[in-house]
């Protein structure tokens, strides 16, 4: 073969290897929403971030940090139980979307002789707020991922 014929050669193959990976835009949606799903440019999952900050609305927010994935609330009291507060910090271990990549810790006072005293938080509350989290980061992925 000649130098000529074998650059052709080569030339083709590699254009047939390119067209044989394309997969088209199925493909390259997919790739997409699984990289929108990992990171973000805040550096954790977005999902598991909105439906946190989304989820705690209703709370004061003392600290937020979306580079460490962490937020803080102050005390909240229900007006339905004005004798008890609470106070919740929610922590995105993962950039997946994973039930084990958040984490909530709460404190919980009691109002005692005009005192406000520590009290056990029971860890069904704390297991429901992770789950309220992530059905909520699921269901904006699913819109985000039918939208598009």
């Amino acid at each position: 073969m000649t130098s000529r014929t074998l650059r052709t050669a080569t030339a083709i193959a590699f254009v047939a290897l390119l067209a044989g990976c394309g997969g088209g835009r199925h493909k390259a949606q997919f790739a997409s929403d699984v990289a929108a799903a990992k990171t973000t440019t805040i550096g954790i999952n977005t999902y598991l971030w909105k439906a946190s900050l989304e989820t705690l609305s209703f709370m004061p927010l003392l600290q937020t940090d979306s580079n460490g994935g962490v937020i803080v609330t102050d005390w909240y009291v229900n007006p339905n139980q004005p004798a008890e507060r609470m106070k919740l910090t929610v922590t995105i271990l993962d950039a997946d979307l994973r039930a084990d990549a958040v984490r909530v810790a709460a404190q919980r006072q009691v109002l005692s002789n005009g005192n406000w005293v520590d009290a056990v938080v029971q860890a069904a509350t704390v297991q429901k707020l992770e789950d309220i989290i992530l059905t909520r980061a699921r269901d904006l992925r699913r819109a985000t991922v039918s939208v598009g």
